[in-house]
């Protein structure tokens, strides 16, 4: 195992501190509720908050072509505190997905995004695995022709980044969305909600030629990045929960003060610790491109995913009665981690990966 510093520096606390500041000001619980009634209202002024305030859309994009030259060090922290608001914006599918995939490209479209001037979505089923079959629409002279179902962030993009099969293999273009069929799809998260895109002689622009190679880079980068947003949502599970038993008094005594309530509330801090360090070294090896990078990521998605879900129904739980009100904002985490175990690959295809990764033969 590499040896990284997996210690939050003094620009990462302060990439914190103010991105917190912004998500309190801007991302009440009871507005993100409001998403699952179909009141999008708060979607396109958080991300503009995000993305153009303070300049996030471009945090993994160089300094020559307009972003702000940061690592996924920095994306990761950002990705925590989205987690623990389950902030309903593209960071992930756009500023981190879909922007890996044009690194090194020379698209204009790569500042664009980094200005936060347009949105992108890679058109892949957010199920993909960055290792997995990819899945492709196909291109003819430009054209592309195919569908591809539940995408995510593609109904907050301005353009999407398709993946298309040609006579030279695998190319990824770049196609409007007014270009595209996009149906919405009632997601148990929405807070990300997904889409079916139908592409019937699109036009695209080919923006990578490698696009197979782009992909998987992109993939592998929301992978491990993934994490952060998992353990984001397991801390707020963990603090809310503590700060409720804290309070709350049954039979005379403090709830928190049982000894049952005490071991489960232990052993899910030591978890949550462990899904921090987890974290981290996926987003520190990604960051310095480092060997171990798979391993760190699949290990991470292999722990967090099913850790995000844990905490979340210890939340429900332990609030008693009001974790399971609509008005109590316990279900948008447990729903968010759910919806988050399936992206980039289950924890158990993680595990299969890691084995191989590390030649462990399988039973």
């Amino acid at each position: 195992m590499t040896d990284v510093d997996l210690l939050y520096t003094e620009v990462e606390d302060d990439l914190r501190t103010v991105v917190r500041s912004v998500l309190t000001a801007h991302c009440e619980p009871g507005a993100v509720t409001a998403l699952y009634d179909g009141d999008r209202a708060l979607v396109a002024g958080l991300w503009k908050n995000i993305a153009v305030d303070l300049g996030l859309a471009g945090l993994l994009v160089p300094e020559a072509d307009g972003g702000a030259g940061a690592s996924a060090r920095e994306a990761a922290v950002v990705l925590e505190e989205l987690g623990r608001f389950v902030a309903p914006v593209p960071f992930l599918t756009s500023a981190v997905v879909a922007t890996t995939a044009l690194l090194g490209s020379g698209s204009a479209l790569l500042g664009q995004l980094a200005a936060g001037e347009r949105t992108a979505a890679l058109a892949v089923p957010l199920t993909t695995t960055a290792h997995g079959a990819l899945p492709t629409v196909s291109a003819d002279d430009g054209r592309l022709t195919g569908t591809v179902t539940s995408v995510a962030g593609a109904l907050e993009a301005d353009v999407l980044l398709v993946p298309a099969t040609g006579p030279e293999g695998i190319a990824l273009y770049a196609v409007s969305t007014s270009e595209a069929r996009l149906t919405a799809v009632v997601s148990l998260d929405m807070t990300r909600q997904l889409a079916d895109l139908e592409f019937d002689g699109a036009a695209g622009e080919l923006v990578v030629a490698d696009g197979e190679a782009a992909v998987r880079r992109a993939l592998a980068a929301g992978t491990a990045l993934l994490a952060s947003e998992q353990y984001g949502v397991a801390r707020w599970c963990l603090d809310e929960t503590v700060a409720y038993l804290r309070e709350r008094r049954q039979f005379g005594r403090v709830v928190g003060g049982f000894q049952a309530i005490k071991h489960r509330l232990a052993d899910l801090y030591t978890a949550v610790e462990s899904g921090n360090a987890a974290a981290r070294y996926a987003a520190a090896t990604l960051a310095t491109d480092d060997a171990d990078a798979p391993v760190a990521a699949s290990v991470a998605q292999a722990f967090c995913s099913d850790l995000a879900v844990h905490a979340g129904e210890e939340a429900v739980q332990l609030h008693g009665g009001m974790g399971m009100t609509w008005e109590h904002p316990a279900h948008l985490y447990l729903k968010r981690a759910k919806a988050d175990q399936l992206a980039f690959g289950t924890a158990g295809a993680h595990r299969v990966r890691l084995a191989e990764l590390v030649e462990v033969p399988r039973p």
